[in-house]
């Protein structure tokens, strides 16, 4: 909100939900300021009906669109990666077909030295 024609496009209960979003924890009085200014009256001038039915279209704007915490918005994040790790594992584990193992026998790996003696031939593994 750069100017007053941003306010008068954007009204005062969005201009006070931008300024929550934000993160910062505006008080109900500068909700009613801004419809003040719009009405180029001081806040305190406005008539009670006038502040009622913005406390109204805020709740229903809020109830519409929850503001989240910042610790709110970590979580879900946190729930989010926690939930595709587990989808990129059982992923993994499809594409084995459930027979991959952390830790292979030596015995059953063919590129091991250490399990039937060296297995060079002759051959490097980086050609």
């Amino acid at each position: 909100m750069r100017s007053t024609e941003d306010l008068i496009r954007v009204g005062p209960v969005e201009a006070f939900l931008k300024v929550k979003r934000a993160g910062f924890r505006p008080s109900l009085n500068l909700l009613y300021a801004m419809a003040g200014a719009m009405a180029d009256c001081h806040w305190a001038e406005l008539p009670e009906e006038r502040k009622q039915e913005l406390l109204a279209a805020l709740e229903a704007a809020e109830s519409a669109n929850p503001i989240r915490t910042r610790w709110e918005k970590a979580a879900a994040a946190s729930d989010r990666a926690s939930r595709n790790g587990a989808d990129e594992a059982e992923t993994h584990a499809d594409a084995d077909g459930g027979a991959g193992k952390l830790l292979d026998d030596a015995e059953s790996d063919p590129d091991s030295t250490t399990a039937g003696g060296n297995t060079d031939n002759g051959v490097s593994r980086f050609e």
